[in-house]
């Protein structure tokens, strides 16, 4: 073997062994994790935790999901597997919505749920600081599977405290002047079967039909039927939607109001509850007719207190002339 083959067989096994060692090499280049980065929600995204301080509530809430409808809060007990609410509560607020006018400058309902604690619901509106002056449905169960089903009573409770949202703070007035007539529920019993009817939820609708048609109370007399024998029939030979969303309209133009300042913001406050004749002579210029038949057929001639009522109406007609059926 001459020299020169020499140094030619020891110049390519240096570039062989210099080729394994890169190959090798590259197989073993292990590329760093990339660095961890904090989910940082965007500005103007709600709290991602709530500390409750309103009635018996001390709970901290997290949030578990938001949108440009609904914010949705459940305390540490609700089922993480329930999620109904995400959806089903921004169709029903959204619904609302439409049919009633807007509720304060953010759109959103704040939705929040219990489990285990706090059994029934209650509201807040944007015209109350209670609940940091938000639209919100509160609604606890007693259970701790509560809202794992999404059916029947868990859309109806939260169905009913939007319900109040309406009653209680429409067309940028604060209060319900007549609360003290159809108390906690009459108006939220047609209410929310106009809501499932509008969301083509045709069982909730009869369901709810059912169940409202056997019910009785005993104000303003024994035996009385508000959804049956009131609502109901304003409700399908007056408009459906648009002569409920009629009575607050008419209620927001011609009851007594002071203005009130909520955050730097002009709005209104209703400054008395209305009287039954009162009370029927607004109705009646919702839904454009004289209801006055129907209120006697429904509640009899006495109010809850045993006062006539049709005087009253009387009374109604000279004081707010304007209401015209």
């Amino acid at each position: 073997m001459t020299k020169n083959t020499i140094l030619l067989l020891a110049l390519l096994a240096n570039v062989a062994v210099v080729s394994c060692n890169t190959k090798k090499q590259s197989l073993n280049i292990v590329k760093p994790a990339p660095e961890l980065v904090a989910q940082v929600d965007p500005p103007g995204a709600p709290p991602k935790t709530w500390k409750e301080n309103w009635f018996e509530h001390v709970q901290l809430l997290n949030r578990i999901h938001y949108d440009t409808s609904v914010v949705v809060y459940y305390d540490g007990d609700v089922k993480a597997a329930v999620t109904w609410p995400k959806t089903y509560m921004a169709e029903a607020w959204n619904y609302t919505k439409k049919h009633y006018g807007k509720f304060g400058d953010d759109s959103r309902l704040f939705v929040i749920y219990h489990a285990g604690k706090y059994g029934g619901g209650h509201p807040g509106t944007y015209l109350s600081e209670r609940h940091g002056f938000r639209n919100v449905t509160d609604c606890g169960g007693n259970g701790l599977d509560a809202w794992t089903l999404g059916i029947d009573n868990d859309i109806d409770l939260s169905t009913h405290e939007i319900g109040h949202i309406v009653e209680g703070a429409s067309k940028g007035v604060k209060e319900s002047p007549a609360f003290d007539i159809w108390h906690d529920s009459k108006w939220m019993e047609i209410y929310q079967y106009d809501v499932y009817r509008g969301l083509n939820r045709t069982a909730d609708a009869q369901r709810w039909y059912n169940k409202m048609m056997t019910v009785t109370d005993n104000y303003p007399r024994p035996g009385t039927q508000w959804f049956k024998n009131w609502f109901l029939p304003i409700y399908n030979e007056y408009g459906g939607v648009k002569v409920l969303n009629g009575f607050f309209t008419t209620l927001s133009i011609h009851f007594p109001k002071r203005p009130i300042t909520v955050q730097g913001k002009s709005y209104q406050e209703y400054t008395r509850k209305m009287n039954f004749g009162e009370f029927v002579h607004f109705w009646s210029g919702a839904a454009k007719a004289d209801l006055e038949s129907l209120a006697l057929a429904a509640f009899g001639s006495k109010d809850e207190k045993g006062a006539d009522w049709q005087a009253m109406l009387a009374k109604a007609k000279i004081d707010f002339p304007n209401i015209t059926y």
